[in-house]
């Protein structure tokens, strides 16, 4: 009895330390287990290995553990790597990004450009190594309210990509609905429906804390609902939205409600550093972005004028088709977009003899066609406040200058005297002056005369002195770098 009970005591606790035993080992499994898939799972998604992330993707298994130690002293490799760190303490859901294009992580460099670039040498352009283009299609008025093309948005889009330029676009919106912003999505997408667009749409909105803006009295989330209609249509037409705002307007959902916009759409965002990029190597702005517009003083060759240069965090293998595939009309440039003509319908002749050009300007880019001489007509449709009238002759369009012509078609030039060996005389002045836009300086006041050429032609900002003027045909005299010369007066504006 007693033998039994001990048997019995004895196999009771082997089976005690047998179930001890088995729970011991499956705790060891579990544990080996749980440290196996951690380990993996933190080292496949470092959300600051690539600049990816700021546009709401995450990594995949084999982008990791794969660093060039000489990649590190690349600007651009330590802009992404930056921009990527910020992005991580994000929220992202889902970034919008059209599948008509296959996108990369690669950095490229490109320019935004409206009509006020004037006539781009696309060419010249593309030889500088700009990647892409955001070009700027349309507008809505500030206080009208109404949608306007931008002069030379096709020809811009045409001559881009006919370099070897990829583009993207961008609206300035006043939208203060978002049945009105939808609808210039809408405008939008259906303008550039016949290019290969592949980068963004981007939705830009500026002034609108202007009282004589529309969008004055909208509250932040007003406007913020706006700009999402806009993206949201964009991207439903197949497009890549994207949001532009300065650092300062996006930071702390400031003047847009960022927080929200940057959980769906790429963000582009302007700031201009003491040194540009790549000497500055990234935005300080603290929140997610893709593009960053470093500079609106940007020097590129083939464009005349100051321009706004970007650097984006992401690229495309190839350019995307366009939504509609019937050929656009080829477009012409929109030669007077630098300036601003008056519409009239007059009458003139020349005082004396003008030359009549194909676009308002005395540069190289300009040809004369023909000459109007005194006693002859033309009709008059267009006076800009820069010294040039818009000339009609025979059905066909023409550019002078303005203080050549004369409304009095009875005009009869004045005797010339030329006691000094110049038939124009000048009344002596002296101020400073600089031109307000652009001049050639010439050794003779002419434009006719072969002996006066062009020895320097100035730009915007460059002060020197002016020694006298002729009201009669419009030309001053100048000291240009010790010399004695000539140019058109109503090119010049007086400096304090």
């Amino acid at each position: 009895m007693n033998r039994k009970k001990h048997h019995k005591k004895t196999a009771d606790n082997r089976r005690l330390i047998g179930g001890i035993l088995i729970g011991l080992w499956i705790l060891a499994f579990s544990i080996a287990i749980f440290f196996l898939f951690f380990s993996g799972k933190g080292s496949g998604e470092d959300e600051t290995d690539t600049g990816e992330v700021s546009q709401g993707e995450s990594l995949t298994e084999g982008e990791q553990g794969t660093e060039d130690p000489e990649e590190k002293e690349d600007p651009q490799s330590e802009s992404n790597a930056i921009v990527a760190e910020k992005g991580a303490e994000t929220e992202v859901t889902e970034i919008l990004i059209s599948q008509n294009a296959s996108e990369t992580d690669k950095v490229t460099l490109g320019i935004d450009v409206s009509k006020f670039q004037g006539t781009i040498d696309w060419k010249a352009v593309a030889d500088a190594g700009i990647d892409f283009a955001m070009i700027r299609v349309g507008y809505r008025t500030q206080s009208g309210g109404e949608i306007r093309e931008d002069t030379n948005a096709r020809y811009n889009m045409q001559e881009a990509t006919a370099n070897g330029i990829q583009i993207g676009a961008y609206f300035f919106s006043t939208a203060v609905t978002e049945e009105e912003a939808a609808e210039e999505a809408r405008w939008t997408a259906n303008y550039i429906s016949q290019y290969a667009v592949t980068y963004p749409v981007a939705y830009n909105c500026e002034g609108f804390e202007n009282p004589e803006n529309r969008q004055y009295e909208l509250t932040v989330s007003e406007r913020t609902d706006c700009a999402a209609a806009f993206l949201k249509e964009i991207y439903g037409k197949g497009y890549t939205p994207m949001f532009y705002a300065s650092k300062s307007e996006l930071e702390y959902d400031t003047k847009w409600e960022t927080s929200r916009l940057e959980r769906q759409f790429k963000i582009w965002v302007s700031q201009y550093p003491d040194l540009p990029y790549p000497e500055t190597s990234a935005s300080s702005y603290s929140g997610v972005y893709a593009m960053w517009q470093y500079t609106n003083n940007g020097s590129i060759a083939g464009i005349a004028r100051p321009v706004d240069v970007n650097v984006a965090y992401f690229g495309y293998e190839d350019s995307a088709d366009a939504q509609n595939p019937d050929t656009p009309e080829t477009a012409e440039a929109d030669v007077e977009a630098l300036m601003n003509f008056q519409e009239v319908d007059e009458t003139v002749t020349a005082k004396d003899s003008v030359n009549l050009r194909d676009i308002p300007s005395q540069g190289a880019d300009s040809t004369v066609l023909r000459q109007l001489n005194n006693q002859e007509t033309a009709r008059r449709t267009g006076v800009s406040d820069s010294g040039w009238s818009r000339l009609i002759i025979d059905g066909e369009r023409y550019y002078a200058v303005s203080n050549y012509l004369t409304t009095d078609l009875s005009y009869t030039p004045p005797v010339k005297e030329a006691d000094d060996g110049l038939k124009t005389k000048f009344q002596k002045v002296s101020e400073n002056v600089t031109p307000k836009i652009e001049i050639n300086l010439r050794m003779l006041p002419s434009v006719t005369n072969p002996d006066a050429v062009v020895v320097a032609t100035v730009k915007a900002g460059e002060v020197f002195v002016r020694t006298g003027i002729n009201t009669d045909y419009g030309w001053s005299r100048v000291e240009y770098n010790g010399q004695t010369l000539y140019c058109v007066s109503s090119y010049l504006t007086t400096v304090e």
